[in-house]
């Protein structure tokens, strides 16, 4: 199965998700903010990330651009919540920096596993 990179600042949602994606035959690989996030993916890599966009340390938007002008660029799943308009444009300006997929929390185990599936190496 594939290494997924989850960075998510809210402790209960990231261990809730991990175990989730787990689950499901992945490995996880946790942070939980964006700049301890971009580190683990320097040193070790991923085959996905899903990150929240609205954190401290890094946000989640600089997180989605660093990881598209990567060197070996990794498909990235943008995550937010809270007021739907406010992560409406969060989420959007997600997407026009590269991220693959954006979910509005909180959304199914159904539509994760439906990004992650699609999105992971050799699936597309």
């Amino acid at each position: 199965m594939a290494r997924i990179l989850l960075i998510e600042d809210n402790d209960a949602l990231r261990t809730t998700l991990a175990e989730l994606i787990a689950l499901a035959g992945h490995t996880v690989v946790e942070a939980g903010n964006g700049r301890d996030g971009l580190d683990l993916f320097t040193h070790a890599g991923a085959d996905l990330v899903i990150t929240d966009l609205v954190m401290p340390e890094i946000e989640g938007l600089e997180v989605v651009r660093q990881l598209r002008n990567a060197q070996s660029p990794v498909n990235v799943i943008a995550i937010s919540g809270g007021g739907r308009a406010s992560a409406a444009v969060y989420l959007e300006a997600a997407r026009l920096l590269g991220a693959a997929r954006v979910l509005h929390k909180p959304f199914t185990t159904e539509v994760l596993f439906a990004a992650i599936d699609e999105l992971l190496p050799g699936n597309r």
